[in-house]
């Protein structure tokens, strides 16, 4: 099949926005927890909400697909989120930011069924692990980039000399919540990326028949497939783990080592989003020249060990150990996705439907950390993330790919 570049760019950009929506609720947490009086227990709704939503929407968003197309979709998802991000920035309150974030949270959804099965027929297959990295390395940028608006947001508005974008946001939200500005940016993003959608020429990608959406018996008998459950449950503790640390790593290092979140907090969960950057920039060379097993056991297992310093060690050992969470963190997601689409022959759009479900362990795991964190204390509650990891890495010892990574082999010898 003819690979189309554009599409696969149009795929990154939609990477980028959805990391810079998804990723900002950590270092909103102290914030949230102060200005709501929230406990642990009840800011974890928040994550929950939002990722809940992959648990009801990715199925039934494979689904629709077959129904509308990929740009319809697209669109409707990106639409979905402009609504939720409004409604929370006109009234902003505790239950209308539930609602908002499971608005938001099912665009989401509806945008990872649609970009993973077209990434993969328009970058090819056997690259598919390599464009899945690049994906995550546009995830990683943005979600670097979010919490830093979050800082700038929050220290400027409502001072002298502003200029005209933070004078309207000043109109917008009340003076004791500047960081519901952020939804106002959130809105704004998600209309110009129905604007962008809908002039964009959707270049001629027909997907095989196995990597389309199936109807209703097809999801019934993957979820009988052995191999689908356990990779599922990969990416469910993936994200979980992902979101159990970031969207605690603010109020951690408040409560434990007396960080102001505004400042330390927001730039730490920064750093670990930039470090996962980082990551993936030295994951999309190893994966050209190792197996792609062998990175996600190593990075796993630094990721572990990390996190332990993270959790153990002193306040300045937990500021870098952070963000090395992230930088190990970043070849994960991607690996999980094609070690799983390439362990099997056929259905790989529904396929890819039931494993971005398993995105909702974004939901389940910082629930959990919170409930644990209010009874136990913080740090014993983060432990429960532990769990998670070691799944990630027994990944690496059971999968069994039909087609592998395609890698470069750096010593061989060229014909003469």
């Amino acid at each position: 099949m003819k690979r189309s570049y554009s599409l696969v760019a149009l795929i990154l950009l939609t990477f980028f926005v959805i990391s810079f929506l998804t990723n900002i609720i950590g270092p909103l947490v102290p914030q949230i927890i102060e200005d709501f009086d929230l406990s642990l227990t009840l800011v974890a709704l928040l994550p929950f909400a939002f990722f809940i939503a992959y648990g009801v929407m990715s199925i039934p968003s494979g689904m629709l697909i077959e129904i509308l197309g990929e740009k319809k979709v697209m669109i409707l998802a990106f639409l979905v989120a402009f609504g939720g991000a409004l409604f929370f920035g006109l009234f902003p309150s505790y239950l209308v930011a539930v609602g908002s974030l499971f608005l938001i949270g099912s665009g989401m959804a509806m945008l990872q069924v649609v970009i993973n099965p077209l990434l993969r027929a328009a970058g090819g297959e056997e690259h598919f692990a390599f464009n899945s990295v690049i994906g995550q390395l546009f995830f990683g940028l943005a979600s670097f980039l979010s919490p830093l608006v979050y800082s700038y947001l929050v220290l400027n508005i409502g001072s002298e000399g502003q200029g005209a974008l933070l004078a309207t946001l000043d109109r917008l939200v009340p003076s004791e919540l500047p960081w519901v500005s952020l939804y106002w940016i959130f809105a704004v993003v998600s209309l110009a990326m129905v604007a962008i959608i809908a002039v964009s020429k959707f270049p001629k990608v027909e997907l095989q028949e196995d990597e389309r959406p199936g109807p209703l018996a097809v999801h019934v008998e993957l979820l009988r497939n052995k191999t689908v459950i356990a990779f599922f449950f990969g990416i469910f503790c993936y994200v979980g783990a992902e979101q159990g640390i970031a969207n605690w790593i603010s109020e951690f290092l408040s409560t434990t080592h007396g960080y102001d979140p505004q400042t330390v907090g927001a730039t730490t969960v920064s750093r670990f989003w930039g470090m996962m950057t980082a990551g993936t920039l030295l994951g999309l060379f190893l994966l050209k020249v190792l197996d792609s097993k062998l990175v996600l056991v190593t990075f796993t297992s630094g990721a572990i060990i990390s996190f332990l310093l993270a959790l153990f060690g002193s306040g300045e050992t937990a500021l870098w150990a952070f963000p090395a969470i992230g930088f190990l963190s970043a070849v994960m997601y991607p690996i999980i996705f094609s070690l799983a689409l390439n362990s099997v022959e056929e259905h790989h759009g529904s396929f890819s439907g039931i494993l971005v479900t398993g995105i909702f362990g974004g939901a389940v795991f910082p629930l959990i950390v919170g409930s644990l964190g209010d009874a136990f204390g913080l740090r014993n509650g983060m432990l429960f993330v532990l769990l998670a990891l070691g799944y990630i890495l027994s990944i690496g010892f059971w999968a069994k790919p039909i087609i592998r990574n395609k890698t470069i082999d750096l010593f061989s010898k060229s014909d003469a």
